[in-house]
C-alpha cells in the first residue's frame, strides 16, 4: 500500500534530488538536523538513518517496497525518528557509518540502513532490506519490529552494544601505521596488479569490474619509469576493452559506473561525473604515452558528453545520471533489431546491428546493449569493400540518427547538484585536455567551472562550500573538495600559465592546512575543525572509485613545491608520507593515487622524499590475511552500489 494522501514530509524544503525523491513518502522523514536528534532524545526513540543517492538503483527499490508502504511507514513513525541523508552532500556522515557497516557485517553498499541512539551511536547496521524475508535476508518490517522490542525491553543492552560498536570501529577511522616508504613499495604494488590482471578482458579481478582509472595512471607511470612493457600492456588492454564494452555508451558517449560482468559488457547504467573525469584524464595520458588516436578520441567523446548533458548553463558540472528510466534499469540505452530497423534504412540497420551486436539473441533482458567486444573493423571494412576510415564515417552518420531517435525517449533522471569535489576532478580533466589535445576551448570550459565555484561555492570569508543547487550553496567543504579543486587549479595553471590559478591553489591549500591538518600525527582529517562533530573524525587514504583526499593532497603539495620552490610544501608531503607509510607498505595497490605522488617525488624534479633504500631482493607480496580481507571488502563495497541486494 502506498501513500494516497500525497502529503509532503519534512524533506520538502531540501534541495537534494535524492531527498526530494522521498518527499511524498508516508515516512515522516527528517533531514540530518538538530531537530531530529533533539526529538529522539526527548521522546527516547531510536533513530533510523537511511543513506543513499539519487541515481542508486537499490535505493529506488527499497523506497518502492518499504518507504512507500503505509504499514511500514506507520510503524517507523510511531517508534523511530527517521532521517534521510544524501551521501553525496554529506560524505562525512556516509563515511562514518559505511565504515561501521563494513566492520560489523563485512560488506557495504547503498542504501545504507543504520539504527542508532539519539547520540548518533549505531547499534545495528545493514544495507538493502526487502520488505519481507527473502534471499536469506530478514524483512525490513521484521527488523524494525524486533529492534523496537529490544529498545523497549533490553534498553541497557542496546546502549552497551552501541558503545561497544563505536569503540571497536574507532581504529578504522584514524589508526594508520607510520613508517618510511620503501623503494620496493612501487614494485610490490605493480606485482599485485599483475597478479590480479585479467589477461582476457583487461581490468583486475572478476565481476563486478570498476574502471578505477588511477590504478591505470599508476601503471602508466610505472612503465615510464621502469620501461616494463607489461605495465603498459595492462593499461592499453584495459582501456581498449572498456571503450569497446557495453560500459561505454556508444551512441551518446560517456562511461557507466561499473560493469556487472567480467568482460565489461553489462553496465550498471548510471553515469557519474567523477568516473568520466578520471577516465578522460587517463585516456589523455594514454594518448601522451602511445600516440594512439583512439585514446584521444575517447577523451574527446567523454568531453562531448559532459558538455552536452552534464554542464550547467553557468558553467558548473552536474553530478550524475540515473541507471533507471520508466522504472526499468537501462531502458534508455538498450535496443532491439526492430527498433534499429524503424530508424535506419535496411543496409544501415544491418551494418549497425552487425558492428554493435544488436540481435534477436539479445545480451540484456531481451534487448541488446551496443558494444564492440567481438567486432573487427578490419574484417567488416573488408567485407563491405571500404576502408576503415570510410567505415568509421558511415557509422558516425548512423550514430547521429540513432542518437536523435534515442533522445526522444524518456531520459533517466539527472542529479543536477554541483559538487565542488567532482567539479575539481572535471576541471583537471578539461585543463589536461586543453594541453594534450591542443584545444583551447577545453581551457575555457575549465575556466567557467572555476569561476562558478569561486562565485557560488565560497563564503564571503573564502571558506569553500561543498554543494550548489537551485540557487543554494550549502555544507562546509570537505577535504576532497579542497584537494580535488586544488588539483584542477594546478592543471589549469599549467594549461594557461595565468597566475590567478596558481594563487588560488596556494590560497586554498593554506586554508585546507588550517582546517583539516592533524598537528599531532600529520595527514588530513576528512572534515574541518569548524565542521559538525560526529562520533569520530576520520582520515582516509584508501583510493577507491575516487582517490582519497590525502592522496591528492600529497600530490598537490609536491607539485606546488616544484612550481614555487617553497620547501614548506615538500616538508608537508614528507610528513604525510611518513604518517601513512606503514599502512601503505602493507598492501600498496590499495593506495594507487598515493603511489602516484611517490612516483612524482621520485622523478628527476628535485629532492627525493623520505624513501628507504632496501637491498633485499624484491619478493612477490603476500599480504597478511587481515590486510587482504580489508582491501577486498573495501574494493567491493566502499564506493559501489551493490549489483545485487545485500543486507
Amino acid at each position: 500500500m502506498t501513500n494516497n494522501n500525497m502529503q509532503p514530509n519534512r524533506l520538502k524544503n531540501e534541495k537534494s534530488p535524492y531527498l526530494l525523491q522521498h518527499v511524498l513518502n508516508p515516512v515522516n522523514w527528517y533531514p540530518w538536523c538538530d531537530e531530529a536528534f533533539e526529538k529522539a532524545q526527548a521522546e527516547n526513540k531510536p533513530i533510523f538513518l537511511s543513506i543513499g543517492y539519487s541515481t542508486c538503483h537499490w535505493c529506488h527499490v527499497m523506497e518502492r517496497e518499504s518507504f512507500e508502504d503505509e504499514q511500514i511507514a506507520k510503524y517507523l513513525n510511531e517508534h523511530y525518528i527517521s532521517i534521510k541523508v544524501d551521501r553525496e552532500e554529506r560524505p562525512d556522515v556516509d563515511h562514518i557509518y559505511m565504515t561501521a557497516c563494513q566492520a560489523m557485517t563485512g560488506h557495504g553498499g547503498w542504501p545504507l540502513s543504520v539504527f542508532m541512539t539519539p547520540d548518533k551511536k549505531p547499534f545495528y547496521i545493514g544495507t538493502y532490506f526487502p520488505p519481507e524475508s527473502k534471499w536469506g535476508k530478514p524483512g525490513f518490517i521484521e527488523v524494525i519490529q524486533q529492534l523496537h522490542e529490544k529498545w523497549e525491553n533490553e534498553h541497557d543492552k542496546v546502549l552497551a552494544a552501541s558503545e561497544q560498536m563505536v569503540k571497536s570501529v574507532e581504529p578504522r577511522y584514524s589508526k594508520f601505521e607510520p613508517g618510511e616508504v620503501e623503494y620496493r613499495t612501487l614494485t610490490r604494488a605493480y606485482k599485485q596488479f599483475a597478479a590480479d590482471y585479467d589477461t582476457k578482458f583487461g581490468g583486475f579481478g572478476g565481476a563486478p569490474k570498476f574502471p578505477t582509472p588511477h590504478n591505470l595512471m599508476f601503471l602508466l607511470r610505472y612503465w615510464k619509469q621502469t620501461g616494463d612493457e607489461q605495465a603498459l600492456n595492462m593499461v592499453e588492454k584495459t582501456l581498449d576493452s572498456m571503450y569497446r564494452g557495453g560500459i561505454y555508451d556508444h551512441i551518446g558517449f560517456g562511461f557507466a559506473r561499473y560493469s556487472t560482468d567480467q568482460q565489461w559488457l553489462i553496465p550498471h547504467f548510471e553515469k557519474m561525473l567523477y568516473d568520466n573525469a578520471l577516465l578522460a584524464y587517463t585516456y589523455l595520458e594514454a594518448y601522451q604515452a602511445t600516440g594512439k588516436d583512439d585514446y584521444a578520441r575517447a577523451a574527446d567523446e567523454i568531453f562531448t558528453y559532459v558538455l552536452r548533458d552534464m554542464t550547467d548553463e553557468q558553467g558548473g558540472f552536474c553530478s550524475a545520471e540515473d541507471a533507471d528510466s520508466e522504472g526499468e534499469e537501462g531502458k534508455f540505452y538498450v535496443w532491439t533489431p526492430q527498433e534499429v530497423n524503424d530508424i535506419l534504412d535496411f543496409e544501415d540497420a544491418a551494418l549497425y546491428c552487425k558492428v554493435y551486436d544488436i540481435s534477436e539473441c539479445a545480451n540484456f533482458e531481451n534487448k541488446s546493449i551496443p558494444n564492440l567486444i567481438n567486432t573487427s573493423y578490419v574484417r567488416i571494412a573488408h567485407e563491405y569493400g571500404i576502408s576503415q576510415e570510410e567505415l568509421r564515417t558511415r557509422l558516425e552518420q548512423i550514430r547521429l540518427k540513432l542518437f536523435d531517435a534515442r533522445d526522444k525517449r524518456i531520459k533517466p533522471l539527472k542529479d543536477d547538484k554541483i559538487l565542488t569535489a567532482w567539479n575539481g576532478l572535471m576541471i583537471a580533466a578539461f585543463a589536461k585536455g586543453a594541453q594534450v589535445l591542443k584545444k583551447p576551448i577545453y581551457k575555457d570550459v575549465a575556466r567557467r567551472s572555476i569561476d562558478f565555484i569561486m562565485t557560488y561555492l565560497r563564503r564571503s570569508d573564502g571558506r569553500l562550500l561543498a554543494r550548489f543547487r537551485d540557487g543554494e550553496s550549502k555544507y562546509l567543504a570537505y577535504l576532497d573538495d579542497y584537494a580535488f579543486l586544488i588539483w584542477g587549479l594546478i592543471e589549469q595553471y599549467e594549461a594557461s600559465f595565468e597566475m590567478r590559478y596558481l594563487e588560488q591553489a596556494i590560497e586554498l591549500h593554506q586554508q585546507m592546512k588550517e582546517l583539516f591538518w592533524d598537528e599531532q600525527k600529520h595527514g588530513y582529517f576528512f572534515y574541518g575543525n569548524d565542521g559538525e562533530e560526529l562520533i569520530s573524525r576520520p582520515k582516509e587514504i584508501y583510493d577507491g572509485a575516487i582517490p582519497s583526499g590525502n592522496s591528492v593532497a600529497v600530490y598537490n603539495a609536491l607539485r606546488l613545491a616544484r612550481i614555487t620552490g617553497k620547501q614548506e610544501y615538500e616538508q608537508e608531503a614528507e610528513q604525510i608520507m611518513r604518517a601513512f607509510a606503514g599502512t601503505i607498505n602493507e598492501y600498496p595497490r590499495a593506495y594507487s593515487f598515493f603511489l602516484i605522488a611517490i612516483q612524482f617525488a621520485l622523478g628527476n624534479t628535485g629532492r627525493r622524499p623520505p624513501i628507504t633504500e632496501d637491498s633485499k631482493d624484491i619478493q612477490e607480496l603476500v599480504p597478511t590475511d587481515e590486510a587482504q580481507a580489508q582491501i577486498q571488502t573495501q574494493a567491493q563495497t566502499q564506493y559501489q552500489t551493490q549489483s545485487q541486494p545485500q543486507a
